[in-house]
C-alpha cells in the first residue's frame, strides 16, 4: 500500500473537528517533542486514539512503537496539497 501523502506535500489540519475512526490526524510524535507525525486513527479508546501508518509494509513508528496518543493536541487533516481530504 503506498503512503496516502508524499514529502513535500503541505496540509491543512484543524483542531475542532471530533476524532473519528479512519480519518488522518496530525499530532506531536509522544517521545520527540517538536517533531509531527500524521497517521490514520485505527481505535479510539477515551481519551487516546490509536494511529497507524497508511504503508504497514514499510518500518514506520506508529501506535505499534509506541502506544496509544493523546486525542487533544491532535489536528484533523482536511486540505492536502490543493486537495480535500474524504475519510
Amino acid at each position: 500500500m503506498e503512503p496516502t501523502l508524499s514529502a513535500n506535500e503541505g496540509l491543512i489540519g484543524v483542531a475542532w473537528l471530533p476524532v473519528r475512526r479512519g480519518e488522518l490526524r496530525v499530532f506531536e510524535h509522544p517521545e520527540r517533542p517538536n517533531f509531527w507525525l500524521v497517521k490514520r486513527v485505527e481505535a479510539i479508546d477515551g481519551d487516546r486514539m490509536v494511529v497507524a501508518s497508511d504503508n504497514k509494509s514499510m518500518s514506520t513508528v506508529d501506535s505499534r512503537a509506541f502506544g496509544p496518543v493523546p486525542r487533544r493536541g491532535s489536528y484533523r487533516v482536511v486540505w492536502n496539497s490543493g486537495r480535500p481530504v474524504t475519510n
